[in-house]
């Protein structure tokens, strides 16, 4: 279907890549590993295929856990020796990640506008908790939803359709927006518009169609919406 800014009630954003940086990450890294750069991307995408085969073989545990076992197979896949307390210390920045710089802002628009804003994210309560307050949109927020509550991840299904029974939404009323192609496929799939976040201008993943909406920062859903 494609977006329908005047069905619009209810407003869920992913968490990360979409509210705060993974990409920051990184820098976690720099202080202990020699080329930081593929250590991070290959701690991020093994924790996005764990998600993934953790929902195929009914293997779920918190998203911190999967995170930590992703970090530990880049570190041992680049030849990395470190503690498990330093392990833990850089796992630790996912409660301090960097801000997009449109979000709080946007938000703020689009709290202004009357519209009930709600994270919906892979990541377990701990890890939601932290990124608020560190994004410091708390103000802003109704309600996190995680994948916790029920055991399973995105792009499953059930994770939206819980999404829109808890915000007691009728599911085709919520636009879900996230930078994540697998995740506006997902929201799409459960019946929710998706909105895919494109802040720096990459392709889309189009093997299954296209996104319902593309937007640059969220001040263009709040333009859009307006």
């Amino acid at each position: 279907m494609s977006f329908d800014p005047d069905r619009v009630t209810k407003i869920t954003f992913d968490s990360y890549s979409t509210i705060v940086d993974v990409e920051a990450a990184e820098k976690a890294l720099r202080d202990r590993v020699d080329y930081p750069t593929p250590v991070s991307r290959l701690w991020r995408s093994r924790s996005l295929a764990y998600t993934f085969i953790a929902n195929a073989v009914d293997a779920y545990k918190p998203f911190y856990e999967m995170n930590r076992d992703a970090l530990q197979y880049a570190l041992d896949a680049h030849g990395v020796a470190l503690s498990t307390e330093e392990r833990d210390e850089i796992l630790a920045v996912y409660h301090e990640l960097d801000v997009f710089e449109d979000v709080r802002d946007g938000m703020d628009r689009l709290y202004d506008a009357g519209y009930d804003l709600y994270v919906l994210s892979n990541g377990n309560p701990a890890m939601l908790e932290s990124m608020v307050e560190h994004a410091g949109i708390d103000g802003l927020l109704e309600d996190t939803i995680s994948a916790d509550e029920i055991g399973t991840f995105k792009p499953d299904a059930a994770l939206y359709r819980h999404g829109a029974a808890r915000t007691g939404t009728p599911i085709d009323e919520i636009a879900h927006v996230t930078a994540g192609y697998f995740d506006v496929y997902g929201a799409m799939h459960a019946g929710m518009q998706g909105v895919w976040v494109n802040r720096d201008g990459g392709p889309w993943d189009a093997f299954a169609g296209d996104p319902d909406q593309t937007i640059a920062s969220f001040h263009d859903l709040a333009d859009q919406l307006a």
